[in-house]
């Protein structure tokens, strides 16, 4: 990252290498849109490259970088929100149909080896319906593997917050499987 930011062009492509895997499988989760998740990156690295003065030497980049793709994320989500009322408000009362990445839905499924496709689907039904807030804590700490400490410096929050979040989130996920009729042995493997 200090050579990157002294100018290197060959310290970027060894940065983005290392690094664009982890933040597209972030942002992937969090959009549920493959194409949502890789114009996200393009944004995240270009705020990257237009802030690496402000990247503090010494310091670990890659939650520097969570923490932008995550505020990439938020605002790409709002201005999509904006969109969606503007096209509720058209003044021939006519509501075009808006496709599920417009909607935050999940429209793709992450394409891992699961041993009980049902399950699956019920968890990614359920996780599409938390709050962003809870499903990127669910994201973060439980497929992406952050603690709570790093989750939380990515997300912009206190460990205390991301703790109740990734709570409230695991809470409610167990419900929203049991009343689908799930199996929560899930929970078990996954805690």
């Amino acid at each position: 990252m200090g050579r990157y930011c002294d100018g290197d062009g060959a310290a970027f492509r060894e940065l983005y290498a290392l690094v664009a895997p982890r933040l597209f499988n972030y942002l992937l989760r969090m959009a549920g849109d493959r194409a949502l998740a890789d114009d996200l990156l393009q944004q995240t690295f270009m705020k990257v490259h237009r802030a690496r003065g402000a990247y503090v030497r010494g310091a670990a980049p890659l939650p520097w970088m969570y923490s932008i793709a995550h505020r990439t994320f938020i605002d790409e989500t709002r201005r999509r929100k904006r969109a969606k009322v503007r096209l509720s408000d058209s003044a021939d009362g006519h509501v075009p149909e808006i496709s599920a990445h417009i909607t935050g839905k999940a429209t793709d499924q992450v394409e891992e080896p699961r041993h009980d496709a049902e399950l699956t689907q019920q968890v990614l039904t359920a996780m599409e319906s938390l709050p962003d807030n809870q499903r990127e804590a669910l994201v973060l700490t439980k497929l992406n593997g952050k603690s709570i400490a790093e989750a939380a410096e990515i997300a912009g929050t206190t460990p205390g917050a991301m703790k109740l979040r990734a709570h409230r989130a695991y809470v409610a996920l167990r419900k929203k499987i049991s009343s689908m009729g799930g199996d929560e042995s899930w929970s078990r493997k996954s805690a």
